[in-house]
């Protein structure tokens, strides 16, 4: 499940994503940073994620190109130590910003 809000004035979009993370989300996820302008900034929170696998993180590289690629501001937050480990094997810490 994914819920998501938007900061008018950060120009920010927040998604929090619950549960496993994986091909199943595909969809919601997409509608989900699709509503929002390109070029805003997301916030994707995982500290209600469990599960994570090899899709969801095709998903956050399609989100990354969505706002903006190089220039984009996408965070990563809130990772169990099971996702954050396998957001650093993927070596994300170079393409997005990872916080606690």
């Amino acid at each position: 499940m994914i819920i998501s809000q938007f900061d008018e004035a950060a120009a920010t979009a927040t998604l929090l994503v619950k549960g496993r993370f994986d091909y199943s989300c595909q969809q919601d996820f997409r509608e989900c940073f699709g509503r929002y302008p390109k070029g805003s900034g997301y916030i994707i929170d995982l500290h209600e994620v469990s599960y994570i696998d090899s899709s969801a993180l095709g998903m956050l590289l399609l989100l990354r190109d969505y706002a903006g690629g190089d220039g984009s501001k996408v965070v990563i937050k809130g990772a169990s130590d099971f996702v954050s480990n396998a957001l650093k094997m993927a070596r994300f810490e170079r393409l997005f910003v990872l916080s606690q």
